[in-house]
Parts: C-alpha cells; sequence; structure tokens
C-alpha cells in the first residue's frame, strides 16, 4: 500500500491525517465487528442519518467497503487515512473498558483451564470460556492503564490482583474464590510453565497482540503460604521512549552524558534501584551512538527490546550461560560499543574493565543509591582503586518520580518547613502543586512519571580521591564541589516547577539528604 495515498488523490477521496476527534472513535464506539475492522484496515468514523464516514487504509479494496453497506444498511463515504493511524484508532475504539472487567469478574463461571493459541490477539472476542475471558480482560485493563506489572497474589481472603501504574501498586480486582486457582493455571498454561509443579519458583514469557502491536510478558512464579504468586512484566514497545532527548534529561546533564557515550573507551555506569528506568537510558544512549561503521553487542537477562543494528545476546543460567562468560566471548567478536546488563559480580567487573582499557566503550548498570556510591560499590567487589581512576568515565544515577495529575492539580502555599526541607528558602508566598484525586489518575493525585538524574563525571579530583580512598560520602563531596547536582536538588526544582509534589520527591529520594 505504499502508493495508498497516491490513489486516493487520483480517486479525489478525502486525506485525513488524524481521525481520533471523531465521534466514533472518541466515543469508543464500534459499528463493525473487530476482525473485520482489523483484516480490511478500515474504521467507521461517524454516523448520521443515512451515511457514515468510514476511514480506509486501501482506496482499491472497494470489496470490503460493500461488505460494510450491506452489514450497516447505509450509504458510505469513504476517506483515506494512515494505516498506521487506523490501527490506533481501532485498538481505541475496541478496548475493554473497565466497566466491562468489572462485570466480567461480577458474573463468575464455571471454567476450565483450556489451552491458548501463542500470539493471539487480546481484542478478539470469540468464543472463550469465563477464565479466558477474565485473563484477558485483566491483561487489556493493565496495558491500557499503563501498568508495567501484574501481581496475582493468594492471601488468606484469596486472590488479589494488583497493578503496579508509575511504579506504585494498586489493588484492582479480586476474583471469585471459584476461579481463583483456574486464573493461575490458566497464566501459567499462556507461559508454556508446568501446570503440575506449584511447590518450585518458575520463569516463562507470553507473547500476545493488542490491536495493531505485539506485548511480551515476563512471567515469574512464587511458591508462598496460600498457593503460588504469579508477577507478569509487561514489556510494550509503544511505550517505550528513546532517546537521550526524551527521557526528561536537564540539559546540563543530557551534553554531560552525550560527552561520556561518545567518548572512545571506558566505563559508563547507570544506577538506581529496579524500576527507574536504567536499561531505557542505556537503550537511549545507544541509539544515540548506533551507527552503520559501528559493532555494538550486549549481553542482557533478558532481552527485553530488540534494538535495529545492534547484536544482543540472552544470558542463560541453565548453561552457564553468565554475564562473565557472555562478555568474555563478546570480546572476540571485534565490538566497538559492548552493553551489560548488569554488573553482579566481580568476575563481570574486571572483564567490564579490562575490555575498556583495550580500546572499547562499555555501558552497565549497578545496584546502587547514588552516582559516586558506585565506585564505592565496584571497591567493596574487589576491584583496585587504581582500575576504577582509569576506566570510569562516568556515573549516572536515577529515579522515575510521579508527575501531578493535570485533571486534578490545584496550588497551595508551602509552609516554611516544607521550603526549608526541600532547600528553596527564599520561596515564601509561591505556588506550589498538588493533585487532589480523579478518575483520570485513579484517586492518586499523580499521572505519569518524570526521570531525575545525578550525573557525575570522573574528573581528576575524583579520580585522586578514589586512590585516596573509596569512601562514599567523601567521594560525594567531592563529586557535589566539581558541580554534579544531586537528585534531590534534581526533584526539588520539579517540586518548584509544579510537576511533582514535595512528598513524592521525599517518597523517591529519602536516601538522600540535601546537602547530598
Amino acid at each position: 500500500m505504499s502508493n495508498a495515498r497516491e490513489l486516493a488523490e487520483q480517486f479525489g477521496l478525502p486525506i485525513c491525517e488524524q481521525i481520533s476527534h471523531f465521534p466514533l472513535v472518541a466515543g469508543r464506539i464500534a459499528l463493525i465487528p473487530y476482525l473485520l475492522a482489523k483484516q480490511k484496515h478500515l474504521l467507521p468514523l461517524e454516523q448520521e442519518a443515512h451515511r457514515v464516514i468510514v476511514a480506509v487504509a486501501d482506496p482499491l479494496d472497494l470489496e470490503s467497503l460493500e461488505e460494510v453497506k450491506l452489514l450497516l444498511k447505509k450509504t458510505l463515504v469513504p476517506v483515506y487515512c494512515p494505516l498506521e493511524l487506523i490501527e490506533s484508532a481501532i485498538e481505541q475504539c475496541y478496548h475493554q473498558k473497565e466497566e466491562e472487567t468489572k462485570e466480567l469478574f461480577a458474573q463468575g463461571a464455571a471454567p476450565s483451564a483450556e489451552e491458548g493459541q501463542e500470539g493471539y490477539d487480546l481484542l478478539e472476542r470469540g468464543e472463550q470460556n469465563a477464565v479466558i475471558r477474565m485473563v484477558n480482560a485483566i491483561l487489556v485493563e493493565a496495558i491500557g492503564q499503563g501498568a508495567s506489572d501484574i501481581h496475582f497474589e493468594p492471601t488468606a481472603e484469596g486472590l488479589h490482583v494488583r497493578y503496579r501504574i508509575d511504579g506504585v501498586l494498586l489493588k484492582r480486582h479480586t476474583p471469585p474464590r471459584d476461579v481463583q486457582s483456574q486464573i493461575v493455571t490458566r497464566v501459567k498454561v499462556m507461559a508454556k510453565m508446568d501446570i503440575a509443579e506449584t511447590r518450585l519458583p518458575q520463569d516463562g514469557r507470553i507473547k500476545l497482540r493488542h490491536g495493531g502491536r505485539e506485548i511480551d510478558f515476563r512471567v515469574s512464579t512464587l511458591p508462598i503460604v496460600y498457593g503460588e504468586r504469579l508477577v507478569l512484566r509487561i514489556l510494550d514497545k509503544g511505550n517505550v521512549v528513546m532517546g537521550l532527548d526524551r527521557i526528561g534529561m536537564d540539559d546540563y546533564s543530557l551534553r554531560l552524558l552525550r560527552k561520556l557515550v561518545q567518548m572512545p573507551e571506558g566505563i559508563v555506569l547507570v544506577t538506581g534501584p529496579t524500576g527507574s528506568g536504567k536499561t531505557t537510558t542505556l537503550y537511549s544512549a545507544l541509539s544515540e551512538i548506533n551507527a552503520s561503521e559501528m559493532n555494538i553487542i550486549t549481553v542482557e537477562d533478558p532481552v527485553e527490546y530488540k534494538l535495529p543494528g545492534i547484536s544482543q545476546m540472552n544470558v542463560n543460567p541453565k548453561i552457564e550461560l553468565t554475564f562473565a562468560k557472555g562478555l568474555r566471548h563478546i570480546l572476540r567478536q571485534d565490538p566497538d560499543v559492548i552493553m551489560i546488563g548488569e554488573i553482579r559480580d566481580k568476575e563481570t567487573a574486571e572483564i567490564a574493565i579490562q575490555a575498556s582499557l583495550t580500546g572499547h566503550l562499555v555501558l552497565s548498570t549497578l545496584h546502587t543509591n547514588d552516582a559516586p556510591s558506585a565506585l564505592t560499590r565496584l571497591a567493596d567487589m574487589g576491584i583496585e582503586p587504581y582500575l576504577l581512576a582509569s576506566s570510569i568515565l562516568g556515573v549516572i544515577a536515577q529515579r522515575l518520580i510521579r508527575c501531578i495529575c493535570p485533571h486534578c492539580k490545584h496550588s497551595y502555599t508551602p509552609s516554611e518547613p516544607e521550603l526549608e526541607e526541600l532547600g528553596l528558602a527564599g520561596w515564601e508566598g509561591r505556588p506550589f502543586y498538588r493533585g487532589v484525586g480523579c478518575s483520570a489518575c485513579f484517586q492518586t493525585g499523580y499521572k505519569g512519571r518524570h526521570g531525575i538524574y545525578e550525573v557525575m563525571q570522573v574528573t581528576s579530583p575524583i579520580k585522586t580521591q578514589v586512590l585516596k580512598s573509596q569512601d562514599g560520602e567523601e567521594l560525594r563531596r567531592v563529586a557535589l564541589a566539581q558541580g554534579m547536582m544531586s537528585l534531590f536538588d534534581q526533584g526539588a526544582r520539579l517540586v518548584a516547577a509544579g510537576i511533582t509534589t514535595s512528598a513524592e520527591l521525599l517518597r523517591v529520594t529519602r536516601i538522600d539528604t540535601k546537602e547530598g
């Protein structure tokens, strides 16, 4: 359909570059079956007394238009729309509403754990039993609400379903008792796990479609007192923001990070807790330096998103393919840039440092609370100080902080103690903001997240300090004197700008102090 637009112009069809504002799309009203819209790439946009405006991606597909005309018994007015916009609008129209999910759970059912086809479309509503519909409803709702994880938690009261949205777990459903075990079994079947094994932890993966895009789920089971606990990590490419200029970094930190990742050799580390966006930052850095003349290889656990032009490898402990072993073999592939999913042990750290000293740029993650502590952590692993000073180019610590919901945002006057705690003395009289809670943010007062970053370039004074002592507090004092802005100070600026709240800043950076 590469010439579809030219055909539409030849036939005199109106061309629409945006269709989300049309009544049927905005109101999520579906006039035709999902499979017809999906397979024929067309969608009714507006309905009048005797005619219906229909978006089409293929102006030559007159047979499909005739099928829709017979179905709706109205005159059709076709308009051309690019395929990707139609697919997005189809997903919006046929997306399951929250009320439908609640109603489905309220109905209950007599289920059976029926095996489904891998990769099926979650929005297709064929002849499915109640358990399959319930599990599909949970997956669709979680994706629609922007959840990163789904938790199935057996308790003394029953099975609780919670979604992690913007980094915080929110309870969503308690399925009827008579279907709880079947729901767990259904998820295990989809993830190709052993449904008979309930005593040992298991890992699996589910690949499904949601409208026009593929979505992966990483599944983990854990046997606990009340049964098997399941967690599904949602890997949705449509929600991944790639590019260093799109991850919310301030101008100074962005310039410094770009400078670091353009270096021909050395190590750049990204630190932070699980779920703080470290992998996204690394992927964004790789996409920034990716070029045809570069050989970029990654070793990850697991590969979350496939990047074009980059060779990516999964670790596999079952066959003893660890980060260290994978990294050792990567070095025989003549790489220019290496990304290691995580430095977990001394062996991996030593190989990474040797790689950086022999002319490779190495990117990796480490679990520490702030940027200076990364050097302390590596020293604790047994890495010699002189190797740290000569190989580490810089460290980025990061957090994701929740943003105030724009739909229920209200101003208030901060108290003097609040301003003092944030280090914003002199801001008296200026308004701060917070969300009061509404349906758009599920009564939390927050919607979406913003990154805060602490970028520490390993300058000569920091190298001198590393050689003298690897104490985290001393390294932090020198880094702040060299111009590093702490996570707390970055967050305080967002509070002052009305992007987040002081309570959220203290929740996310409670391990930091104002002085560093």
